[in-house]
């Protein structure tokens, strides 16, 4: 039935939510707009969890000093109902192959996943008003959309799957989302590319974008053998040849043995050695995927004549592909909002409840990243003394002076400021910094901090206005949320090192001081001690482990790798400063349990 609106004009408060799938998370609107939102993850220490976000949607009320009984409406990002039909109807269509799916999948189906509403209603106790189910699409596309500048916009919607959905086009005009058509589950572009990320030796839902890392290792000498494994069609349909794929049965894999012949070799064991043809592989599917998307985009361009495009979904977390779209398809303006996968569907299904289904003016304009939890300089210092950290109190220039001095004698600092971000990329609030001019910086950050593989990039935070100087921008405007690869301009790529890719690229994030002061302060001078007004900018965290929320998070981190300073607030930490047993209290095992991803969920259950 159709929710009944709130008699009430003003200060409508919504909750978005998504969760049971992966990203789970939390956003709260209040009249319009956002107040507050976070990923599950950050608070439990699962990365990707799927878990009901009970600490995510915690914080968000705190944020904005509400209860439940002040809730207006409560969201969810899908129609479990038409989700559990596709499960029903792919486990009939391949009888009986789909059995050990189906018989998995049923529990959890039956005792958890139909009852969202019961959840809802437990763990908000008071709460009686409406909760609205959005349509999984529908909610990308409203996180995008409604979310952006533009007063209309073409959509595209690109995942692995939704309820059917896996690839979904329309138009946003006002406070409207319309999606005009889709492509449906077997057929998807996500699970097409995630099919590769498996055979390469990778974790589905986790690291699709080390393949897109690899990909500038290699050549695409494998395109045309993986074009047999999707057919496209003019105007951007396309359909996968199940000749090749499982996942429609079944819930353990994607591809099955026919890809492994189609490529002449067996799927890359976890862990080996990558070799010459993991990066060609690499490279041709990364190639096949925005061949795909060109295709698409064109045919959008001209079926909607608007010059502005809206990206979600998973697939538009894939930066390379983005910027194809932005300077080959005849749009002239593009937004990806930050959480572009199901995290953001959170946000989606509240905009789209508030905008759309209550009808009420759009009031948000999505500029910045930074929704999650905020520690004062006061929590920061306590947190430090409890865990008996040595550390400096600085005033606002002289922890900028000593910070940028750090980094230009390419030491590593972990950067604790203001609230968390919203989303996978870490863009200056919960980041690590590095010297964009050292050649080795690269390496350091890999081997030493993350603790991840050495093809993995790193990528560039510049200052707005100089980022034309150093990074081919000719019809991009700016790039704040990380979301666009970008050529580094030829004259600038032995300037620095640290942040060109292999292909001669950078994933670039432009920083403005209306957003974030303190960040662009840094930068700015490291500018004006170097020349070059760039830093590395990398996640605060290492290899498996979530972004860190907390200041004793980011101090875990700082004494278990080898970054040489944190600067939490106005705190500057140094290691050489330490005590020798400082992190006695936690333990290797700690780190490796919290860096386990969720199990029990799949990509299509």
């Amino acid at each position: 039935p159709a929710p009944t609106a709130p008699h009430a004009l003003f200060d409508m408060k919504i909750l978005g939510t998504s969760f049971y799938y992966h990203d789970a998370a939390a956003a709260l609107l209040v009249d319009g707009k956002l107040v507050a939102a976070a990923e599950e993850e950050r608070f439990n220490r699962k990365k990707h969890s799927s878990d009901f976000p009970e600490n995510a949607i915690r914080y968000c009320l705190e944020a904005g000093n509400l209860n439940p009984t002040d809730l207006d409406a409560i969201t969810f990002y899908e129609k479990p109902l038409v989700k559990f039909d596709r499960i029903l109807q792919s486990t009939l269509a391949t009888w009986p192959r789909g059995l050990e799916t189906f018989v998995r999948a049923m529990p959890v189906w039956l005792t958890r996943n139909l009852k969202i509403d019961k959840q809802l209603s437990e763990a908000l106790p008071g709460f009686s008003g409406d909760i609205v189910y959005c349509p999984h699409h529908v909610s990308h596309a409203a996180s995008a959309f409604l979310a952006s500048p533009f007063e209309e916009a073409a959509i595209l919607v690109a995942d692995g799957v939704g309820e059917w959905a896996t690839t979904s086009i329309g138009r946003g005009k006002g406070g409207q989302v319309t999606l005009a058509k889709e492509i449906r589950f077997p057929h998807s572009l996500g699970l097409l590319y995630s099919a590769i990320t498996a055979y390469l030796g990778f974790r589905v839902n986790d690291a699709e974008w080390k393949v897109m890392g690899l990909a500038p290792y290699g050549q695409p000498r494998y395109l045309e053998q993986l074009r047999d494994l999707v057919f496209v069609a003019p105007d951007g349909s396309f359909r996968l040849n199940m000749r090749y794929f499982d996942h429609h049965w079944n819930h353990r894999r994607i591809a099955n043995d026919r890809l492994a012949k189609l490529l002449g070799r067996p799927q890359r064991p976890s862990g080996a050695p990558l070799e010459e043809f993991h990066n060609d592989v690499a490279r041709s599917v990364q190639a096949l995927l925005e061949e795909i998307l060109l295709v698409i985009g064109k045919d959008l361009r001209v079926r909607t004549g608007s010059e502005n495009l809206c990206l979600a979904g998973g697939v538009a977390l894939n930066s390379v592909a983005n910027r194809r779209l932005l300077t080959e398809t005849g749009f002239q303006r593009i937004f990806v909002q930050p959480a572009a996968g199901d995290a953001g569907g959170a946000l989606g299904c509240a905009l789209y409840a508030y905008n759309t289904v209550f009808e009420k003016p759009r009031a948000f304009v999505m500029e910045r990243a930074d929704w999650g939890p905020i520690f004062e300089d006061g929590a920061i210092s306590r947190a430090l003394e409890r865990l008996g950290v040595t550390y400096e109190r600085l005033g606002d220039e002289a922890l900028i002076a000593r910070t940028a001095e750090l980094v230009l004698a390419s030491k590593v600092v972990g950067w604790f400021q203001g609230r968390m971000e919203f989303g996978p990329r870490a863009l200056g609030n919960r980041s690590i910094l590095g010297n964009a001019t050292d050649p080795q910086m690269k390496d350091i950050l890999n081997a030493k901090i993350k603790y991840r593989e050495a093809f993995r990039p790193f990528a560039p935070s510049v200052l707005a206005e100089a980022a034309p100087d150093y990074f081919e921008m000719d019809g991009i405007p700016d790039s704040p949320f990380m979301t666009l690869v970008i050529p580094v301009r030829a004259a600038s790529k032995a300037r620095i090192p640290a942040v060109t890719h292999a292909d001669g690229t950078g994933r670039v994030q432009t920083v403005t001081e209306k957003i974030n002061p303190r960040f662009y302060k840094l930068i700015r001078r490291i500018g004006e001690m170097s020349g070059v007004p760039i830093v590395v900018n990398t996640s605060f965290n290492i290899r498996g482990e979530p972004i860190v929320c907390t200041p004793e998070e980011a101090v875990r981190c700082f004494e278990r790798t080898g970054m040489d300073a944190l600067v939490a607030g106005n705190c500057l930490v140094t290691k050489k400063r330490q005590a020798a047993d400082l992190a006695k209290g936690w333990k290797e095992s700690d780190r490796l349990e919290a860096g386990k991803a969720p199990r029990g969920n799949h990509f299509c259950v």
